[in-house]
Formats: structure tokens, C-alpha cells, sequence
């Protein structure tokens, strides 16, 4: 389901794109087919929202730049965690919420890709919301974050480590059993000091291209 959903994203690449490239295991059945359509002589410039992205199209020969080059994107595919039926999403999962966020803040349209599990009807229903914090106060802010929202804030870890995203910030994985305003809660999340972004991405998609048993389903804004 990933996969063809994947491939179905490549339609919406043209010659002479800036294409934001997403983090995740969904994008990373994209990158190669991309790398095919390169090698075929698609001429496309990429800008990867993480280290990892950035090493595996590297492998895949598509050519990359940065924003401070092009500031500018023309689409951006990326994944999601949880999709809603207005087209909201939580991400961060692969720890690059706040570069993908940035991302897509600077594209024209943004397509997310998806098999059909990630759609909810109501975001924080199954995944975690990833918060980005500052090291320094962290577990101020995790306990700021449970006290004020009634949820449970875990460290994320790699191993006995924090898990450090690529600004070298930590992660908060924080459980809700459903979030009831996700643009208020965005909000509010991002008013407390230690806090750089939050997973919830709010009125930023224009399409949903999601990998079903029966075959792809478009969702658009």
C-alpha cells in the first residue's frame, strides 16, 4: 500500500521542480522510483528534510540543494503518522517534524502519502504527538506539557540515550487519548518556553494520497 502510493506521487513531479523530499518509510519507497525518473532524465532539484533523507536520495542519484538556494518549493512529498478528514496530520515519527515543517511551510503544494491505516477520524487517536524541545529544561517542560494538557510526555530514546533529531534537540512522544482542538492545542503547545514545534501540521496539505487494499484513494483540500 505504501508502495503504490508512492509511485502514484511521482505523476505530480515535472520537469524543472524544486521538490521538497519528507522523512519516513513511505517516502523512502519514493526515493528511488524518483531516482529512476532522474536517471531517465527528469531534471529536478531536491531538498531533504533530514540527514537521512539527504543520504539515501544521495544513493539514489537525485541532486539536492538547500532553502538558502532555493527558498522557494514547488511540492513537497512527505508522510504522515495520522491523517484526519479535514487533512490535518501529526508527523514526526522519524524525528524530522521541524525540518519537514519548514518544508512544507516553503512549498507550493504539499502531498502527503500514506497507506490507509494512518487516516483517523480524530488526530492523537493512535499516535503519539512528537514535541520538539531544547535540551536545556527539557524535563520542565515535560512536566509543563502533562500538567497543562492531561497527557503522558515520554523522552524518546535510542537505546539508555535521548534520541537527538538533527538540530540536536529532544523529543517529547506525548499520548492523548484523542486531541479535541488540534489548532488551539498547537497553539498553546508552542506559547511554552523549551518548546522549538510541535508534529501537528494544520491546514498545510493540499493532497492525500493514500495506498488502499482496493488500490489508490485521492483525498484533496
Amino acid at each position: 500500500m505504501k508502495r503504490i502510493a508512492a509511485e502514484k506521487a511521482l505523476e505530480y513531479v515535472e520537469d524543472g521542480m524544486i521538490v521538497g523530499l519528507g522523512t519516513g518509510s513511505t517516502v523512502e519507497y519514493f526515493l528511488p522510483k524518483l531516482g529512476e525518473k532522474v536517471k531517465e532524465g527528469l531534471n529536478i532539484v531536491g531538498i531533504p528534510t533530514s540527514h537521512r533523507t539527504k543520504t539515501i536520495a544521495t544513493r539514489c542519484g537525485i541532486p539536492l540543494s538547500t532553502l538558502t538556494e532555493h527558498p522557494e518549493i514547488d511540492v513537497t512529498i512527505d508522510g504522515a503518522d495520522e491523517v484526519d478528514p479535514d487533512l490535518n496530520l501529526i508527523k514526526g515519527a522519524g524525528g524530522a517534524l521541524t525540518r519537514e515543517k519548514i518544508v512544507a511551510f516553503s512549498s507550493k503544494r504539499e502531498i502527503i502519502i500514506v497507506d490507509e491505516t494512518k487516516l483517523v477520524q480524530k488526530l492523537g487517536s493512535f499516535s503519539p504527538l512528537p514535541v520538539e524541545v531544547i535540551p536545556f529544561g527539557w524535563y520542565p517542560t515535560k512536566l509543563c506539557i502533562e500538567r497543562e494538557f492531561g497527557c503522558r510526555a515520554e523522552l524518546r530514546r535510542e537505546e539508555e540515550n535521548p534520541y537527538t533529531s538533527d538540530n540536536m534537540n529532544y523529543i517529547l512522544d506525548c499520548e492523548f487519548n484523542g486531541i479535541e482542538d488540534a489548532e488551539k492545542l498547537e497553539k498553546e503547545l508552542k506559547s511554552i518556553p523549551g518548546v522549538v514545534e510541535t508534529g501537528l501540521f494544520i491546514d498545510m496539505v493540499d493532497t492525500v494520497i493514500v495506498g488502499t487494499r482496493e488500490g489508490i484513494k485521492l483525498l484533496e483540500k
